[in-house]
């Protein structure tokens, strides 16, 4: 009998959902403020219908109901030191899954929208290697290392929207400046119409992304 993704038991503390695939690669599906683990699973397979889904839900409770992946006290204004702890335990939480689905560690690319986007962002730049690749849809870097990895190989899509009022140009252009400095082969795009949330354009180019990259 297939086992459901909802009747997973948790791994490294983190309910989750998980669905098998056919490709070797893996989708990292990392939901926004106030979502869940099963939010993204539908436009993870749209992008990629032949790959396994593997989806954590985030740990710290806002308000005492609103899930996340990390803590912060009002917008954009986060609390570093639990960003970086929660990074780490995202991590540990990949390997771990890793190893209990079988999954090929060199083929796992995140999907992130907004909070999920913003701690993909940080595990790139603080567990480099483990992820191959990242599609991160309305990211913000709150914390950029002194020393910045070396990130060669790796391949990310940030989708940003010129009226978002988490991402002024000056936002937009830092995470630039650190993903390219760490030698990230990046696409970066600005769509000027959209804020924070998702336009059509931006599901199309991570379509267009994850298929390039999914493919070579």
């Amino acid at each position: 009998m297939t086992t459901s993704p909802a009747a997973r038991a948790p791994i490294a503390g983190h309910e989750h959902a998980f669905e098998p695939g056919t490709t070797g690669w893996t989708l990292l599906l990392l939901h926004g403020t106030g979502g869940d683990e099963h939010d993204l699973l539908q436009l993870g397979r749209q992008l990629a219908p032949g790959a396994a889904l593997l989806s954590p839900r985030g740990r710290v409770l806002e308000g005492g109901v609103t899930n996340r992946f990390f803590a912060r006290r009002a917008a954009n204004d986060i609390d570093i030191d639990d960003l970086r702890l929660r990074t780490d335990e995202l991590a540990t939480f990949i390997r771990e899954a890793t190893s209990s689905y079988e999954l090929d560690p060199a083929r796992i690319v995140a999907l992130g929208y907004s909070n999920g986007a913003n701690i993909a962002l940080a595990t790139l730049l603080r567990h480099p290697g483990l992820l191959r690749g990242a599609v991160l849809l309305r990211p913000v870097l709150y914390d950029a290392p002194s020393e910045l990895p070396d990130l060669t190989g790796t391949t990310v899509l940030a989708a940003a929207g010129a009226r978002d009022p988490y991402t002024p140009p000056e936002v937009i252009e830092h995470l630039r400046d650190v993903l390219t400095r760490a030698g990230t082969e990046l696409e970066l795009r600005v769509d000027p119409l959209a804020g924070h949330a998702l336009a059509q354009g931006d599901l199309g180019a991570a379509a267009t992304w994850v298929r390039t990259l999914l493919d070579a």
